[in-house]
């Protein structure tokens, strides 16, 4: 579930990655989605993921160009977050700041930031 949504506009992107190594950049994650943005709440499901550790990264792409804009000391210019609701201070953060352990089916809150 995406909470702390501010605007109904356009889509939140979604990414899920499996490994410290590929977190978190854009190419290499291990599953995307795509969230139509209809209320200031929304949920979303990620379906066929094995048991496992993962960290998932997200951002309201609010004016639809795909990518998380930036301002020039790479600070968001659209709300994000993290799993474990993780908020980064002056860096990027880890796969392990950010690690969920898969064991069954869950449910897990990200709330945006900005």
């Amino acid at each position: 579930m995406v909470t702390n949504i501010k605007s109904l506009k356009v889509e939140i992107k979604i990414g899920v990655y499996n490994n410290k190594a590929s977190f978190p950049n854009k190419e290499d994650m291990y599953k995307s989605l795509t969230l139509k943005v209809n209320r200031y709440s929304e949920t979303f499901i990620i379906k066929d993921l094995p048991k496992g550790y993962y960290a998932v990264a997200l951002f309201h792409d609010e004016n639809s160009d795909g990518i998380c804009n930036t301002n020039f000391l790479g600070i968001p210019e659209e709300a994000y977050g993290f799993s474990n609701n993780y908020r980064p201070i002056l860096s990027v953060p880890s796969f392990n700041n950010c690690r969920i352990n898969l064991l069954d089916n869950m449910q897990i809150v990200i709330k945006l930031i900005l």
